[in-house]
């Protein structure tokens, strides 16, 4: 049975300073819970399913360039975030 309210009690006001966070902030307590690692970087764990031929291609650039394919896939990363319209 529905609990009734008292003829004295009030409805709660909405509160106008209640707003949907901005995806910036989402990202940055998203983030905040990241193993943190040096120089202001955080360390981020998470598999990726690529195609057979996009991973021999990535493969075969870090071994170009003499990278680990880690370090490869994390600048190509870190390149894409710094050219994505903020």
């Amino acid at each position: 049975m529905p609990r009734r309210r008292r003829a004295t009690q009030k409805p709660p006001l909405p509160n106008a300073s209640h707003k949907k966070p901005l995806p910036e902030e989402l990202a940055r307590d998203a983030i905040a819970h990241e193993e943190p690692a040096p120089g202001e970087k955080v360390r981020m764990t998470f598999r990726v399913v690529l195609g057979r031929q996009p991973a021999e291609a990535l493969a075969a650039r870090a071994i170009r360039e003499e990278k680990n394919l880690v370090t490869l896939v994390g600048e190509i990363l870190e390149a894409a975030a710094a050219k994505a319209p903020k």
